[in-house]
Parts: structure tokens; C-alpha cells; sequence
């Protein structure tokens, strides 16, 4: 297939992934349906050697899901995430407190990795669309209960969350290469990588430190765009 094709291609297959999920009706397998239009592609890009263009071709696919689950939880909202809406409206949960959301985001990035580098990402990036689309969720529900929906929505996504991300994508590529390697033979030195894993790394440390900056004032903007 033609590079300047394969974004195409995992845009169009994620959402097809939604309509499969709805279709075969199974709650658990969702999120491994959602990476099965991707999946492919990065190890193509690992066997040639390319890690950055299989960094970016799942980037490409995380933003494809983001906007896909998005859609979807907005056009038809069950009920909202709770403890977000309760942030929102008084303040008070994990998401202004670095207290309770540090070691909820250390364990997920442990376990993500973990599932990475044991089952070249074929686990990893499975719990990462079940991240997603979890915020999706919260994201999509927010919109269709405010006065501004597409700002609202776009605000939820908020900067550390996307940053976050990006590190979990980099490091779910680039751990999962050494059994993706001998399992289909190809070579692949994960020593050869420390610019990216260093970059993941500082990508989840900007995480916190932005979250425990802005949280408060990210979430006045917010509620300015629900009209609560």
C-alpha cells in the first residue's frame, strides 16, 4: 500500500471498528477492535526500521479514536462520568488533588508498560483505547449536557490528557518492539531507543505537572463553556 494512504486507511477502519463493536455486541472486545486497524501498520513500520513512523501512525490512530468515541458518546450520552461532572461542579475529586491522581496515573502507566514490553503491545494497546474511551466518554456526555457543546468538548481534552497520550502511545510502540522482533523476526534493539523512551518520560512527567497546575483554573473554563 501507498505510506501517503495508511492514515487514511486507520482513520476510516477505527470508526469502521465501532460499527463492528456494535454489531458483534461484546463490550470487552471493543478496545481490541478499536487498535486492529492500526496494529498492522506499526509493526510494518518496525520491521523496516522506521520507529518514528510507527510512533506516528499510531498517534495518528489515538487521534482517529479520540475524535471517533467523541462523536459517538455525544450524539448518544448514557450517563456521565460521575466523579468528572462532580469535579466540575464543586471542585472537589482526584482530578484537582495531585494526592489521589498521582498514583492512579503511576499504576496505569506501569501496568501499560508492563503489557507492553511482555506482550509486544498487544495488551498495551488495548488498555490504551479502554483509557480513551473512557475520556471519550466523559468528554462526549459533557457536550451534550452544555450550552457550547464543541467547546466544551474540545476543552475536555485537555492539554495534559492529550500530552499523556502521546508518551503512553510512544512507549506502547517503542517497548513492544523487542518481542514484536523475535516473534516475527525482524531486528529490533530497544537500546537503540532511549531518545524515545526519555521523550515518553518527559511527555508523562509534563502530564502531572500541568494537571497539578491547571486544573482548577481549566475547570472554570469549562464550566463558562457548559453554562453551569
Amino acid at each position: 500500500m501507498n505510506p501517503a494512504f495508511v492514515p487514511a486507511v486507520i482513520v476510516g477502519g477505527t470508526a469502521l471498528s465501532y460499527v463492528a463493536a456494535l454489531l458483534i455486541g461484546v463490550p470487552a472486545l471493543v478496545p481490541f477492535l478499536n487498535v486492529a486497524p492500526a496494529f498492522p501498520f506499526m509493526i510494518v513500520s518496525l520491521r523496516r526500521g522506521r520507529v518514528a513512523e510507527a510512533i506516528w501512525r499510531m498517534l495518528v490512530w489515538a487521534a482517529a479514536l479520540a475524535v471517533c468515541a467523541t462523536t459517538i458518546s455525544y450524539l448518544g450520552p448514557a450517563e456521565a462520568r460521575r466523579e468528572m461532572f462532580a469535579f466540575l461542579l464543586t471542585g472537589a475529586g482526584p482530578e484537582g488533588d495531585i494526592r489521589l491522581f498521582l498514583p492512579q496515573h503511576l499504576a496505569h502507566a506501569a501496568v501499560f508498560c508492563a503489557l507492553a514490553f511482555l506482550t509486544g503491545a498487544l495488551l498495551a494497546m488495548p488498555l490504551g483505547a479502554m483509557l480513551m474511551n473512557y475520556m471519550a466518554y466523559y468528554a462526549g456526555a459533557l457536550g451534550a449536557a452544555s450550552a457550547h457543546p464543541w467547546k466544551a468538548m474540545a476543552l475536555a481534552w485537555v492539554p495534559w490528557a492529550v500530552i499523556r497520550i502521546a508518551g503512553f502511545v510512544t512507549l506502547g510502540v517503542v517497548l513492544g518492539g523487542p518481542v514484536l522482533g523475535r516473534a516475527l523476526g525482524f531486528e529490533y534493539r530497544l537500546r537503540d531507543q532511549g531518545r524515545w523512551i526519555a521523550l515518553a518520560g518527559a511527555a508523562l512527567l509534563a502530564d502531572v505537572a500541568l494537571k497539578w497546575a491547571l486544573a482548577p483554573s481549566w475547570r472554570e473554563m469549562i464550566r463558562s463553556a457548559a453554562g453551569w
